[in-house]
């Protein structure tokens, strides 16, 4: 893979596995040093063409641990280029019958770590000579209704508002950019979609057929990481295949719809 970014060093958040390993492994290929960081190490090493990734423990969403876990960095390699906001998440649960306490932990979760995490390593990178860059993993969530996951659909709509405004704000050293993820299959994909027929019918719904894959997100952050997209900043690389067939295309009775 040609990136630039032999021999950079790139912190990926919950980059242990789903679509975070296939970040971390993308940008292994890429040359780079990639740390990842999770509150649990992963059962299986991430590792691609015959180099790991490293792991250091961290909650993001608190700011001592974050500190530690970058300063940790920079003393061990001496520069931090790359972050890459991956984790977040929420399992399914109704707005009406979600508590309060739960709202508030998917919106800290996909929102406010993704700022800290941001703003401690913005001060490190605002001190190096190459600057460095940002990449948010967002979600098609965050622009069309999310059933079932309301906050972290609200919360992914924070994530593109907040790639436009720190874009503005820590330029010309550090460029912010996001990619909007639609439908991946990963090892938990049986959990939102069912069983094989399940995940197929899924995928005939996507006008290329199939979902993204983990290294399929990881390449595109490769992208906007790298020297390639250098004067690409504040903008959202939306990743999802097409997207999605409308319904009325489904529900039409003419010819041309079906």
């Amino acid at each position: 893979m040609i990136s630039g970014l032999d021999g950079a060093v790139v912190l990926v958040t919950g980059g242990v596995r789903g679509v975070g390993a296939g970040i971390s492994r993308s940008f292994l290929r890429s040359g780079a040093t990639v740390v990842t960081c999770a509150r649990r190490l992963a059962e299986v090493p991430v590792e691609a063409e015959g180099r790991a990734a490293e792991f250091l423990t961290c909650d993001i969403r608190d700011p001592d641990q974050v500190r530690g876990l970058v300063d940790q960095i920079v003393e061990q390699h001496g520069r931090l280029d790359v972050l890459v906001n991956n984790a977040g998440g929420s399992p399914f649960a109704l707005a009406a019958e979600a508590s309060p306490n739960f709202h508030s932990k998917i919106v800290e979760l996909n929102l406010l770590a993704p700022l800290l995490v941001s703003q401690i390593v913005n001060t490190v990178m605002q001190k190096q000579d190459s600057g460095g860059s940002i990449v948010n993993i967002s979600s098609v969530s965050g622009s069309r209704p999310s059933p079932g996951t309301a906050a972290y659909g609200a919360a992914k709509a924070g994530i593109d508002s907040l790639t436009t405004s720190l874009a503005v704000e820590w330029a010309p050293k550090v460029r912010v950019n996001s990619v909007v993820v639609g439908l991946v299959r990963t090892e938990l994909a049986h959990l939102h979609y069912g069983d094989e027929s399940g995940i197929a019918a899924v995928e005939e719904t996507i006008p290329l057929r199939r979902m993204a894959c983990p290294d399929d997100v990881g390449n595109c952050a490769v992208f906007l990481a790298s020297p390639m997209a250098e004067y690409v900043s504040g903008s959202s690389l939306t990743v999802h295949g097409g997207g999605e067939r409308p319904a009325f295309m489904a529900a039409a009775t003419t010819e041309e719809s079906n």
